[in-house]
């Protein structure tokens, strides 16, 4: 990866391919950070019928169009989680995975988070509870943790604090049609890692170990991690000004924090693709005066 890029784009929705392609246009270095496969709201829509010149056309086929032109124009998607954002003054830094990425300006395009934290969850953070398993798994060397997976891709982040930890028990917290037919042999030949069926309750910190409630019980630990599809912008950005669930943004798309923007979902009804592809091109456009304003 670069030094620092011009704009960091996080979200390979509409919103944030909007962005990358209109930044790229503008001649700035632009880091797509998301999933390679892009949304999965989009690729799973059964129709959309307001996109202009697009009639009636199914989410999956708009994903690979929306895929299709990114690589025309030679933009990259990172397919990788970015845990926090850092505004350093005259700069970001983006910590992904264990690795801090600078960037002039950001550009947040993450959808909304409907998900309420669990109670415990946020006065814990940072203290027993992380997002980030290999950002944090080191503090945990011969101890005990629990991993709440909402994907099944999380599994891969509970083999590697396995071979740190004494002692792993994974959650899968999965859509049923993710849910293998024996939970038990997720990770097969790993005898430090227990699969257990439970829903997530509530967390408290007790005598200095972390209590996870669950419907089957506690759970005690030494760490909690909580490893979901994304991070509630608030938590994602701190300092970063909230309207509820959405991100407080001006015509210009541009947050409380200087450099940084949003597009689509993140910032409000309407939910719809033309509206964030459209917001996602004003913050690219604003990201690029902010930048040429600096120089």
């Amino acid at each position: 990866m670069e030094g620092r890029y011009d704009v960091a784009i996080i979200g390979t929705g509409p919103a944030g391919v909007s962005a990358a392609i209109t930044a790229k246009v503008r001649n700035k270095s632009v880091l797509l950070i998301g999933s390679a496969d892009i949304s999965d709201k989009v690729a799973k829509a059964h129709s959309i019928r307001n996109y202009p010149g697009l009639p009636d056309i199914a989410g999956s086929e708009l994903a690979a169009k929306l895929q299709e032109h990114l690589r025309q124009m030679e933009i990259e998607i990172t397919d990788r989680k970015v845990t926090m954002v850092y505004a350093m003054g005259d700069y970001y830094s983006l910590q992904i995975d264990q690795e801090f990425i600078e960037a002039t300006s950001v550009i947040l395009a993450i959808g909304v988070s409907f998900g309420k934290p669990l109670p415990g969850e946020d006065e814990n953070l940072g203290r027993g509870v992380s997002y980030c398993a290999t950002c944090d798994g080191a503090l945990y060397r011969g101890k005990e943790a629990v991993i709440v997976g909402y994907a099944p891709k999380e599994e891969a982040d509970a083999r590697f604090l396995s071979e740190l930890a004494d002692k792993v028990t994974y959650i899968p917290v999965y859509k049923k049609d993710e849910m293998p037919a024996d939970p038990a042999q997720l990770f097969p030949g790993i005898g430090n890692i227990e699969v257990v069926i439970a829903k997530p309750a509530a967390i408290e910190k007790r005598d200095g170990k972390m209590v996870l409630t669950t419907d089957q019980g506690e759970i005690i630990s030494d760490g909690i991690f909580l490893l979901r599809e994304s991070v509630s912008p608030g938590k994602l950005v701190p300092g970063l000004e909230l309207d509820g669930n959405h991100v407080k943004v001006d015509r210009g798309m541009a947050a409380n924090l200087p450099g940084l923007f949003a597009a689509g979902d993140i910032t409000g009804t309407p939910y719809q693709y033309i509206k964030a592809a459209g917001e996602g091109n004003v913050a690219a456009l604003s990201a690029v005066s902010y930048i040429d304003s600096r120089k």
